[in-house]
């Protein structure tokens, strides 16, 4: 008798294992950088191949929900619905910090909190001191103000293999109150005429939303079809639909009550961020980046007042913004450098910011709704990101050479002598 073969699943599900594994993977920062810079490779060769066309079809083509007022192009899905997830996951990082993170406390949340906001002043300040002097719009000064979290933590933990944990703590937070700004802009700035009936629905779901939190409610079939309904109505208000995202992520409780494993916010963002790292963000990704890389495309870059603009702001303007807001606040006031970094730490950090590679795009196409203005802007968001990401490998590989031959000398010192070097006076400290 012949034994029976198991059918072969060619469009099916992975097993339960390996989707456990993609799963995990998706939510460490390095492998969800590199799908989102995938992504964006991906975008650029589409959209400068033969198949350019094909691109744009798909990009422009619409699709809707007429009963909801909903009727969006793919593109502005991603960037409309897909994102919020992403800003849903960035508003629960940011009520995790406030809670019981770096920002709980005025004396460690002070440093990461002024750079932040100077990281935002100064590149923004830059372009519109560049924009103006060509004689240029200054719709985008917003633009180089963001970064993004997803893009510059893959880069750190693709860098840091010794590099002070302190340094990750830090770039967590300035980022996270960084994205609190751009979307706090994107609402007061970039909000189109308001429709108060929806945006007074919208903020009647979210009163909902927090109450349901407070009073223990559980269960999906609560909160899914009521965050679809705020999603939507702050859409048809006018105000930046991803403002819904990071409203509901700031609502959902971050401490466990007595005999729960995981707070609401944990257990959202661990459901979550898998389909924001390797499906929303790379999307939209995909369907943003795709701009023209030919020599008239990029010579606009450095010859536009606007895109010009938006490079400089965020190669230079977000190293002197970080650096200087963190040293001067150090200097100034009584926050202190966390004792396990050193400036030239920081100076990395600075660089890194510069990557606002998400939410500068989103922004860019909200300040520039002209399709050609708006693909030089991104252009400008790809180089300035790509600069940043470079120069800040090569200060923190440096750094990171220096901290993994302290740590090797340490451990040559134990092993002489068969004594930790944290029980013996005079060990070797962290280098400055």
């Amino acid at each position: 008798m012949s034994q029976t073969r198991p059918r072969k699943v060619v469009l099916g599900l992975l097993p339960w294992p390996e989707r456990q594994a993609i799963s995990e993977a998706l939510r460490t920062e390095t492998v969800g950088g590199l799908v989102l810079l995938g992504a964006a490779v991906i975008a650029l060769i589409w959209a400068n191949s033969p198949w350019s066309e094909a691109y744009a079809s798909i990009r422009d083509f619409h699709f809707g929900i007429p009963a909801l007022g909903l009727d969006l192009s793919v593109g502005h899905w991603t960037a409309d619905g897909l994102l919020a997830v992403f800003f849903l996951v960035a508003g629960i990082e940011l009520k995790r910090e406030l809670v019981v993170g770096e920002l709980r406390t005025p004396a460690t949340a002070a440093l990461p909190v002024v750079a932040a906001f100077c990281g935002m002043a100064v590149p923004a300040a830059l372009y519109a001191l560049t924009a103006a002097a060509g004689g240029g719009s200054l719709d985008g000064w917003a633009v180089p103000m963001a970064t993004d979290i997803a893009f510059a933590l893959a880069v750190l933990a693709v860098i840091s293999t010794h590099l002070p944990s302190a340094l990750r703590a830090f770039l967590l937070t300035l980022a996270v109150v960084d994205d609190l700004g751009a979307i706090l802009i994107i609402a007061v700035f970039f909000t189109s005429d308001l429709n108060f009936w929806a945006l007074g629905g919208a903020f009647a779901g979210l009163a909902a939303f927090y109450a349901l939190q407070r009073l223990r409610v559980r269960g999906w079939w609560w909160y899914v079809p009521l965050g679809l309904a705020i999603w939507a109505l702050m859409y048809n208000s006018g105000v930046h639909a991803t403002v819904a995202g990071v409203a509901m992520g700031l609502i959902l409780r971050t401490t466990r009550d007595k005999g729960e494993e995981r707070s609401p916010a944990a257990r959202v963002s661990h459901l979550v961020h898998p389909f924001s790292a390797g499906v929303a963000v790379p999307l939209f990704a995909l369907f943003a980046a795709g701009v023209s890389v030919s020599g008239a495309a990029l010579t606009h870059v450095f010859t536009d007042p606007e895109p010009l603009a938006v490079l400089i702001g965020l190669v230079a303007g977000k190293i002197l913004g970080v650096f200087l807001g963190t040293y001067l606040a150090a200097r100034f006031t009584r926050a202190q450098l966390n004792p396990d970094l050193a400036w030239a730490d920081v100076l990395g950090l600075a660089a890194l910011a510069g990557i606002g590679f998400t939410v500068s795009l989103l922004i860019g196409e909200l300040a520039f709704p002209t399709a050609a203005e708006a693909d030089h802007v991104k252009a400008a968001v790809l180089i300035g990101s790509l600069a940043a990401a470079a120069l800040a490998a090569v200060l923190l590989r440096r750094r990171n050479r220096l901290y993994k031959r302290l740590y090797e000398e340490e451990e040559r010192d134990d092993d002489a002598d068969g004594i930790p070097d944290i029980y013996q006076t005079g060990a070797p400290g962290t280098a400055r």
